[in-house]
C-alpha cells in the first residue's frame, strides 16, 4: 500500500502553496501527455504554468468586479452619450452662436460688434431672443451622433487598455481621448460645424439665402457637392483631435487623484462636473488657435485661402497673434458648461443602464 500514490488536489487560489506540492509530481507523466488541455482531460492535473495562468486571471476578474471599476460597455456609451450630446447642446447654444459670430467679424472689415455683451444686445435687438438660437438645427443634428461616437470610441479603445481593476493610465487616457476626438471629427463634427458655420454666416447677410437647416444643407450639397461639407477637415481634426485628449487626460488624471486606492469609488455628480469644467478649460486655452482657424475655414469666405496654413498665415499677418484667441471668453465659458453638462449626464446614464442592461 505505501507504493500507490497519494491523493492530491488542484488549488483554486493563489498559486504558491499548491505550486510547491506539485513541484513533487513526476516530470515523465508530463512529457507523455502533448498538451497542458490534454493532461487536463486525461489524469485532472494541468501544468503549472496553465494553472498558474488560471489563477491570475481569476484574481483579476475578482478585483474587477469587487474593488474595480466597472467597465462601460460601448454601446452603453454610445446611447448615454447621445442622450447627453443632445441635453447639453440645448443649454449652451447661445454662447457657441456669440462666440462664432465675434470669431466671423474680422477686424480687416469694421467691426459689428464691441464685444460679448455687445453682440448679445444686437442680435436680440434684430432677431429677438430666438435670434441666440439661430443654428441650433445643425448643431443639434450633429452633437447625438457626435458625444455617441466619441464616448463610444473612447471606451472601445480604453477598455482592453486597463488594468484588473479596471484602472486607465494617465498617458493611455490621452491615447484613447485622441483616437476619439478623430473618430468624432471625421465622422460628424466636419460636417456639421461646417454647415453650422455657413447657416450662422448666411443669417448675418442683408439677404439671407437659406430659409432652413435642410434648405441650407440642400442648397450647399447641390452646389458644392459633399465636399462643401468638409472644409477645413485639417483644422477640425486637430481640435478634436487635442480637444478630447486634452480633456480625457485631464478628467482620467483627476478621476485617479480623487479615487486613490480606491477605483470603484463613485464620484458625485458636483465633483464630476467640478472636474469636467476643469478639463474643458484647459482644453479651451490649448487650442483656441486651432478653433479659430477652422471657424475661418469653414465660413462663406473660405475661398480666400488656399489651405490651413495659408489661413494662420493671413490671421497673423493681417490681425495679428491676438486674433487667434478670439472668442475665448465665450468659449470659454460654453466649453467648461459643456463638458462639465456632459460628463455629468453621462455618468448618470450609464449608472441608468447599468441597472436595466445587465452586461458583462
Amino acid at each position: 500500500m505505501s507504493s500507490l500514490p497519494k491523493p492530491f488536489s488542484v488549488c483554486e487560489g493563489p498559486c504558491e502553496s499548491c505550486a510547491a506540492r506539485r513541484r513533487g509530481l513526476s516530470s515523465a507523466l508530463h512529457q507523455r501527455l502533448p498538451s497542458p488541455l490534454l493532461a487536463a482531460s486525461a489524469t485532472g492535473l494541468v501544468s503549472l504554468k496553465e494553472h498558474r495562468r488560471l489563477c491570475e486571471g481569476r484574481r483579476n476578474l475578482a478585483a474587477a468586479a469587487i474593488g474595480g471599476r466597472k467597465i462601460t460597455h460601448p454601446g452603453k456609451a454610445i446611447l448615454a452619450g447621445g442622450i447627453a450630446g443632445a441635453i447639453e447642446i440645448c443649454i449652451t447654444f447661445p454662447t457657441e452662436y456669440v462666440k462664432t459670430q465675434l470669431q466671423l467679424d474680422e477686424r480687416a472689415n469694421p467691426p459689428r460688434y464691441r464685444g460679448i455683451g455687445d453682440c448679445v444686445r444686437l442680435t436680440v435687438q434684430d432677431h429677438g431672443l430666438r435670434g441666440l438660437y439661430r443654428g441650433l438645427s445643425s448643431l443639434l443634428y450633429g452633437s447625438i451622433p457626435k458625444s455617441a461616437v466619441r464616448f463610444g470610441t473612447f471606451e472601445m479603445l480604453s477598455n482592453p487598455m486597463r488594468d484588473h481593476t479596471g484602472r486607465l493610465d494617465n498617458k493611455r487616457s490621452l491615447l484613447c481621448g485622441l483616437g476619439a476626438g478623430i473618430a468624432e471629427a471625421v465622422l460628424v463634427v466636419c460636417p456639421m460645424e461646417t454647415l453650422k458655420v455657413k447657416l450662422i454666416h448666411d443669417q448675418c447677410s442683408l439677404r439671407p439665402r437659406y430659409r432652413g437647416f435642410f434648405h441650407g444643407v440642400s442648397e450647399i450639397i447641390r452646389e458644392q457637392g459633399l465636399r462643401g461639407t468638409y472644409q477645413g477637415l485639417t483644422p477640425t481634426v486637430l481640435k478634436q483631435g487635442t480637444n478630447q485628449a486634452i480633456r480625457f487626460y485631464v478628467m482620467n488624471a483627476l478621476r485617479n487623484w480623487y479615487n486613490g486606492d480606491e477605483p470603484r469609488r463613485e464620484m458625485h455628480p458636483i465633483v464630476t462636473a467640478m472636474f469636467g469644467a476643469t478639463a474643458g478649460a484647459v482644453s479651451v486655452f490649448g487650442n483656441t488657435p486651432l478653433d479659430v482657424v477652422k471657424t475661418r475655414m469653414q465660413g462663406l469666405e473660405a475661398y480666400r485661402y488656399k489651405n490651413t496654413l495659408d489661413c494662420a498665415f493671413q490671421i497673423l499677418k493681417h490681425e495679428g497673434p491676438q486674433a487667434f484667441y478670439k472668442g475665448t471668453v465665450p468659449r470659454l465659458g460654453r466649453v467648461c458648461l459643456d463638458v462639465a453638462i456632459v460628463f455629468v449626464i453621462y455618468e448618470e446614464v450609464v449608472k441608468l443602464l447599468n441597472d436595466v442592461w445587465k452586461t458583462q
